[in-house]
């Protein structure tokens, strides 16, 4: 697989430090987070409240929707809260729930932003999918048992982005 599938359009530190309105002006109408890691640490019960303040201030400009490889019961009552959609078990870097949200609101790739912390799922599956991809650090260090074997392999894929002038760990652009 050519290494450029795991290049994100925009790198960033955190879901704050994204420029929203450029996304935006660039057509964007619908953004799509993960949750672990992106929205919510892994291990801890709630939410950071400012997280949610700030997808409840960008559903004014954006549909909203949070997809996710976890379970509907961990990601439903976060979602009910400020009234967005989801999907959960979505299987990235599969497309099935990308596509999903293309029909259900009838949105074109280019429409749609994925934002999320792995490679391997959230940037990998968006690129494949043809829409543009923001990488954002993992809000915690750790991570669920399954996502420890998706983050060695990324490891070693940075590694090779940094080798080839792609990617550098903590070097943020867009």
């Amino acid at each position: 697989m050519n290494i450029t599938k795991f290049a994100p359009s925009i790198y960033k530190k955190s879901i704050f430090d994204i420029n929203y309105k450029l996304l935006k002006e660039k057509g964007i109408k619908c953004l799509i987070f993960d949750f672990d890691n992106t929205i919510s640490s892994v291990y801890k019960k709630d939410t950071p409240i400012k997280n949610l303040k700030l997808l409840e201030t960008l559903k004014k400009d954006f549909r909203i929707i949070i997809v996710s490889n976890n379970f509907k019961r961990k990601i439903k009552p976060i979602c009910d809260k400020i009234n967005i959609d989801f999907i959960s078990f979505a299987l990235k870097p599969l497309s099935c729930s990308f596509k999903r949200v293309l029909k259900k609101y009838n949105l074109s790739k280019n429409e749609i932003c994925i934002i999320g912390d792995q490679l391997m799922s959230d940037i990998l599956g968006g690129n494949l999918f043809g829409s543009m991809t923001i990488l954002i650090d993992p809000l915690s260090a750790k991570d669920l048992k399954v996502t420890k074997l998706n983050r060695f392999i990324e490891n070693k894929i940075i590694n090779k982005l940094e080798k080839n002038n792609i990617l550098k760990r903590g070097k943020y652009y867009e």
